[in-house]
């Protein structure tokens, strides 16, 4: 995978850094933290799951298929959550951005909202030419709750931001 190496992005509050077993430990805690694996709607490893979620993650790494990525808290030093850049196609350079889940002492706050944020931003202004596109989703995620249609008949879910490159 060349066109999406490995990197670390610093933000205010946040650093998302190259997703390691190192982050093991705090990850398993912040699981702890509210029971995440409990939540209907996002998929969270239990803490005994934590280091088989990481080679998962590693290994789809190495297939090119994902970019996986740490979320410390700056503040800490502390490993907080998931997320990455999926589903790749480095021919079409396109991406999107999910799976991301945080412990409970740090849901809505600023943190989601800066992550986000330094995930487009290098998608955007280093992967460059990037233009956000919204894949189909079942219906089951509308009943769900999740995915709702758009006015052009297609699915968005809120979960899931696809980035695909333009030639211009």
């Amino acid at each position: 995978m060349t066109w999406l190496q490995p990197l670390t992005l610093e933000g205010k509050t946040t650093t998302l850094a190259p997703l390691a077993m190192a982050h093991h430990d705090d990850l398993v805690e912040a699981t702890k933290d509210g029971e995440l694996w409990n939540l209907w709607y996002t998929s969270v490893p239990t803490a005994e799951k934590v280091g088989e979620e990481i080679e998962r993650r590693r290994v789809l790494q190495e297939a090119g298929s994902m970019l996986p990525f740490t979320i410390i808290e700056r503040a800490t030093g502390q490993a907080v959550g998931m997320t990455t850049y999926m589903n790749i196609d480095a021919a079409a350079k396109r991406v999107e951005i999910g799976s991301t889940w945080y412990r409970k002492r740090v849901q809505r706050g600023p943190m989601n909202t800066e992550c986000k944020l330094l995930l487009l931003q290098h998608a955007f202004e280093t992967l460059a030419h990037a233009e956000p596109t919204r894949d189909r989703t079942p219906r089951s995620e509308t009943r769900r709750g999740t995915a709702k249609p758009s006015s052009d008949g297609r699915w968005i879910n809120p979960g899931h931001l696809c980035l695909q490159h333009h030639q211009q």
